[in-house]
């Protein structure tokens, strides 16, 4: 059954467009193309869902990424890490190996800014182009068709794709050159971080007080301490309910992802490698799969 909630598209001229990776982020931002009225093609690792998408969405599927992008203009994946999107891109049945001259290539995943720039390389070499857009709103984002997209790359492919993947999103921004995207996204990680495990210390402090913290963070998230976080987490923190939301896996593959790069360009992070480490624990604690703001756990 189709779940997607409805989202009205502004009039774009349809285009042939691939779409590779269908885990939870990336089946509903297909389907948002598909129903723009776009001609898509999706590719997954296991066949069985692009055949289910199909059966919910429409389009058609393929066997490789290859056989999925021919004749797109337009290509996005929403894959698991660098290696994953290396394995979608390269290869003679990678992306890159179908696409043909002018196509555009972009990229979904949360990945390094270093693999970023390393695609960027090759396609330009090759004559195509690869823009790199990690995402923010996590699954109700991609679902409602609102998410938030950094980019990183050239200016002329970035217009090129930009009206098209406003089918999933409510602002889509050029931040800079190739691999500014993903640097961008490790800031917003970043912010996440600081703010959930603030968020857990304020509402733990609020309990052991004996405060009713849903009326607390009625009244705070009025004022300066006001936050995504708060107001979409504060109260299932305050009920202990994890078991939905971004998992405590993903943010630590992200978190990795940030404390590399800060060890390259010499950035001070003490605060999210501290948080990280406290995400550690929630993994060992069973709540791989918890979303972020199960850190609380480790307070109570």
């Amino acid at each position: 059954m189709n779940t997607m909630v409805n989202k009205t598209y502004d009039s774009v001229p349809p285009q042939r467009v691939a779409f590779l990776g269908l885990g939870v982020m990336g089946s509903p931002m297909a389907g948002h193309l598909q129903r723009a009225g776009h001609e898509v093609t999706v590719y997954n690792r296991t066949a069985a869902k692009a055949e289910a998408w199909v059966a919910t969405y429409g389009g058609r599927s393929a066997a490789t990424p290859r056989e999925a992008v021919a004749g797109a203009s337009l290509v996005f994946a929403c894959v698991g890490n660098d290696d994953d999107l290396r394995s979608v891109v390269l290869g003679p049945d990678g992306a890159f190996a179908g696409m043909g001259e002018g196509a555009i290539f972009v990229d979904h995943t949360t990945a390094s800014a270093e693999v970023a720039r390393e695609l960027n390389q090759i396609a330009r070499l090759a004559g195509k182009y690869f823009i790199d857009a990690p995402v923010s709103g996590g699954q109700a984002g991609a679902e409602n068709g609102v998410l938030t997209v950094m980019c990183g790359g050239e200016l002329a492919p970035f217009e090129s794709m930009k009206p098209v993947a406003m089918a999933y999103s409510r602002a889509v921004t050029r931040i800079g050159e190739s691999g500014a995207g993903q640097l961008a996204k490790m800031v917003n990680q970043i912010c996440i971080a600081g703010l959930v495990q603030g968020l857990s210390e304020a509402i733990a402090f609020g309990q052991q007080a004996q405060l009713d913290m849903k009326l607390v963070l009625d009244v705070i998230g009025k004022g300066a301490a006001q936050s995504w976080q708060l107001d979409n987490r504060g109260k299932t923190m305050v009920d202990d309910q994890f078991e939905f939301g971004f998992a405590v896996d993903w943010m630590r593959k992200d978190l990795g992802l940030v404390l590399d790069e800060a060890r390259r360009n010499g950035a001070r992070l003490p605060i999210t490698a501290l948080v990280d480490q406290f995400y550690a624990d929630v993994q060992e604690m069973g709540g791989g799969r918890w979303d972020t703001s199960s850190l609380i756990r480790r307070l109570r």
